[in-house]
């Protein structure tokens, strides 16, 4: 606190004066001391107010500094342009990240993580999955070729065996016509052999050239075949002569076997 400065007055020198001093004296010291007090009061208010004011201020100016800046909005979850972009608000990373939907969305880096790692692993199964199911269809179109191609394989070899057989037959009846056709030439280019005559002592209705009764007619068949008669005979007999009726057709001796 300031000192305090005390004033006097200058003493008359003249006796005459002194009623008009001490009259006036008064007046003027107490314009004195009250000059004096309101310097006081002042110096009071100047030395003791300043801190205070000092302390306003800056806490105004703190308030102010304070309200000025607004605190950092979260961007989770808001949309983002660019995949595996990076930015800090508020102290925490945001990676801008495609969700589940097909979305690009800022998202922390710890979820940003968990939903990348999520997709990728469905994409992992779903592609196995679309690898499985097209080796199964392949799998499938190949066994199913497979059984095509052996049955096609089985029915050829089916239809060559009929056609072989249905040739053996054919080929065998056609031997058998032949055969016929031969031994019918060969009949119809036979003669008639005469009569023979009836040997003493034999029967006289059996011809002589075979051994067995054969009867004399203009033409002998073996019975059960396909000739016409008109005479038949059973079989089987031995050819000791000519065989003018055909009844040997294997030329062996020994006619309708």
């Amino acid at each position: 606190m300031p000192a305090i400065r005390s004033f006097s007055m200058p003493r008359a020198q003249h006796k005459e004066d002194t009623r008009t001093e001490a009259t006036a004296r008064p007046k003027g010291r107490n314009k004195a001391l009250g000059a004096g007090a309101a310097a006081v009061v002042v110096l009071l208010l100047a030395g003791c107010g300043s801190p205070q004011a000092s302390l306003t201020s800056a806490a105004g100016t703190t308030s102010a500094t304070a309200t000025a800046t607004p605190p950092a909005k979260p961007i989770a979850n808001t949309p983002c342009s660019t995949v595996n972009a990076q930015q800090v608000t508020a102290g925490v990373s945001y990676v801008c990240t495609k969700d589940e939907s097909g979305r690009l969305v800022w998202l922390d880096a710890a979820q940003s993580k968990l939903v990348t790692d999520k997709i990728a692993a469905a994409a992992t199964a779903n592609a196995a999955a679309d690898k499985a199911a097209a080796e199964k269809a392949a799998a499938d179109k190949a066994a199913a070729d497979k059984a095509a191609a052996d049955k096609a394989s089985a029915d050829k070899a089916a239809a060559d065996a009929a056609a072989a057989q249905q040739a053996t037959a054919a080929k065998a009846a056609q031997d058998a016509a032949a055969a016929k056709a031969a031994a019918d030439a060969a009949k119809a280019a036979t003669p008639p052999a005469p009569g023979a005559q009836p040997v003493p002592g034999t029967n006289p209705g059996c011809d002589p050239n075979y051994s067995g009764c054969v009867p004399i007619a203009s033409d002998v068949d073996c019975a059960g075949g396909s000739g016409n008669g008109p005479a038949y005979v059973r079989g089987p007999l031995e050819v000791i002569g000519r065989d003018i009726y055909g009844l040997d057709a294997d030329h062996d001796g020994v006619g309708c076997e």
